[in-house]
């Protein structure tokens, strides 16, 4: 329930919680759920119901056995704060990040109604990073969610990008990160769209993280923009 990462801005993840539910279009070709119908068909027991929403109790304190300080990105294959997670659960996962307070830990939510609605009832130390997604404009709401609550660093998911993001309200924002859809059903993103989040990005003082181009074979694709990576992180982000 905890490997290496590949995904560019994180070192590890955690995933006491595996499985999710679809809620908005940045979710149609989910990499998660691919990932997960894969290691079911390859027999993992973790895996043994596929996509749905499981509880692997005996990986809720692994972090604390891990004694190298690093980057650990939370569930990347669910979402803590989706419906049908309990709230002591959610709490349990926060205790844990709290007393692994040599870890830097990185949680990402679509459900940023929830997240704000359970924010006040947890313990947000300063090695906590919280993110929402947004793929597309109907959905730049969840950042005001976001800006509510009492994360100590605050972050913007901004991938798969479906479309132009123009005057996003990036107070309180201390990072974003940019990527195009990557899979076999990939949706195009647009250079114009990724320039202009730079910009905006680089006005109010965000740092900016592109990720990548996507698209069916992302590692040939690269994750140059304009000839240069970008891959800033936030200020002052130490556990």
């Amino acid at each position: 329930m905890a490997l290496q990462s590949t995904i560019e801005w994180t070192e590890s993840t955690w995933n006491p919680l595996t499985g999710c539910t679809k809620i908005s279009p940045g979710c149609k070709h989910c990499y998660a759920e691919r990932m997960a119908k894969r290691l079911q068909a390859m027999g993992s027991a973790n895996y043994r119901d596929g996509f749905k929403l499981t509880l692997h109790r005996h990986a809720l304190e692994l972090p604390l056995s891990w004694k190298k300080p690093q980057t650990i990105f939370v569930i990347s294959m669910s979402d803590l704060f989706h419906k049908d997670v309990p709230p002591e659960i959610v709490q349990e996962i926060f205790r844990v990040m709290n007393l692994a307070h040599w870890h830097r830990f990185q949680v990402l939510t679509k459900r940023a109604e929830r997240l704000e609605e359970l924010s006040s009832d947890l313990l947000w130390t300063s090695n906590i990073w919280m993110g929402v997604s947004v793929e597309s404009k109907k959905y730049d709401f969840r950042i005001d969610h976001l800006r509510r609550t009492k994360a100590r660093i605050k972050f913007l998911s901004l991938e798969p990008l479906l479309g132009p993001l123009p005057e996003l309200d990036l107070n309180g924002i201390d990072w974003a990160i940019v990527g195009g859809e990557s899979g076999p059903q990939a949706r195009p993103v647009k250079e114009e769209w990724v320039l202009d989040i730079r910009d905006q990005c680089q006005r109010a003082g965000v740092a900016f993280f592109f990720k990548q181009w996507g698209g069916r074979n992302k590692k040939a694709a690269g994750r140059l923009l304009q000839g240069r990576t970008y891959d800033a992180m936030p200020q002052g982000a130490v556990a």
